[in-house]
């Protein structure tokens, strides 16, 4: 470390550093702790410096600048300021070591969110997943205020190349969202990169309704088939509209027989809200064909194990094998179950309380369904129109 003055006319000709050495410090006699830093791959270049200790006595270095960019009386002022900020208390290298303590996104969601959601969100398996397979690999070592918007809006195109739905791919982005709107609730960063990225928007939702002659085809199987009490499970999701995981968790003591009533309780519900559904006469007609058993409360229970059902994936593929609807899934019986209601003419709104909807712009879907009675009320308007009989809408 050779002591010089450093002059202009030595930041200009002398920056150089000797064989064989990688680097060289040249210290100013007139600011110590002030020098310049040559890199043997940087000749005639160099970078200002102030070595100082912290309030640890620990040695530290602090970057002024460039020599391309500060002159070398520029560097000295830099240098006497922060020194005497250093002697009032101040830790230049604060910053840097509060940025170097940011932790990575890989750690933020293993330690702070995926904990945090597991006692509070019903889907966070969904959200394991997603990090799992696609979003911690490649945000994984990163810290979490090095990610960027466009970091983000890179992965959610490549997504898309990769072949998914552009639902899915939002849900992704959605779920970062969520995850940046927690690490600013939480301090971990000051403002989240997530926010106000474009989604694809696609309505993939699916609806899938069985014709007359398919369901006849469900129904035939259901009556026949051997494994008695998923198909009364089946035949209960068909008659209520109600979801599976409603319906595997429903117990005895939520039913109401005398009232025709079905309580669910909200720690069962979707909408985490309770409700209860009306029984027509065909879910009490399943529900009189049911075993019950006094040590398991539920409504369904396996034969073979003796608990209730928790999974029926596969006596449900056979049996829509078994009817020739292999597309069918269980959550079509609640679309059915809703087309039933609206093509009766029952209302929207009345379809949306039985469904436990807590968005009226989720039973929406359904609106297209009352044809028939949209129809008769457009008719109802020849009326005024010169006598006009009103027509008779098709089915």
């Amino acid at each position: 470390m050779p002591k010089i003055l450093l002059t202009p006319s030595f930041i200009k000709n002398e920056l150089y550093c000797p064989e064989p050495k990688n680097r060289i410090e040249y210290c100013d006699t007139s600011f110590p702790g002030l020098y310049i830093e040559v890199r043997s791959t940087s000749q005639g270049k160099g970078t200002f410096y102030l070595r100082y200790k912290d309030s640890n006595g620990k040695t530290c270095h602090q970057k002024l600048g460039r020599n391309h960019e500060v002159t070398i009386t520029e560097a000295r002022k830099k240098a006497k300021v922060l020194k005497a900020e250093i002697t009032l208390g101040a830790d230049p290298r604060a910053e840097a070591k509060r940025q170097k303590a940011v932790m990575s996104f890989k750690e933020f969601s293993s330690e702070h969110y995926l904990p945090y959601i597991k006692t509070r969100k019903r889907s966070y398996r969904n959200d394991e997943s997603m990090l799992r397979l696609r979003i911690t690999p490649v945000f994984s070592d990163t810290p979490l205020n090095k990610i960027s918007r466009k970091q983000i809006q890179n992965f959610h195109t490549a997504l898309r190349e990769e072949g998914l739905a552009g639902a899915s791919c939002d849900h992704h982005v959605k779920l970062m969202r969520a995850m940046f709107n927690l690490a600013v609730q939480w301090d971990f960063v000051d403002r989240s990169p997530a926010d106000k990225i474009p989604l694809f928007m696609e309505d993939n939702k699916l609806e899938r309704y069985m014709t007359d002659e398919e369901q006849s085809r469900l129904l035939s199987v259901l009556s026949t088939n051997g494994n008695r009490t998923v198909c009364q499970l089946i035949l209960f999701l068909l008659s209520t509209g109600a979801r599976l995981n409603e319906a595997l968790k429903a117990t005895w003591e939520n039913i109401d027989e005398n009232q025709r009533l079905w309580r669910i309780p909200s720690v069962n519900s979707k909408s985490k809200k309770a409700r209860s559904v009306p029984l027509n006469q065909k879910a009490l007609e399943v529900l009189s064909e049911l075993t019950k058993k006094e040590d398991v409360p539920h409504l369904f229970i396996n034969p073979k194990t003796g608990k209730h059902y928790v999974n029926i994936t596969k006596t449900w593929n056979s049996i829509r094998t078994e009817a020739k609807l292999p597309k069918l899934r269980l959550h079509d019986l609640r679309h059915q179950f809703a087309s039933h209601l609206v093509n009766s003419g029952r209302s929207l709104y009345e379809v949306q309380q039985i469904l436990g909807h807590s968005d009226p712009t989720v039973t929406q879907r359904y609106a297209h369904l009352s044809t028939r009675a949209l129809q008769a009320a457009a008719e109802s308007a020849s009326l005024c129109l010169g006598g006009a009989k009103p027509a008779v809408a098709e089915r």
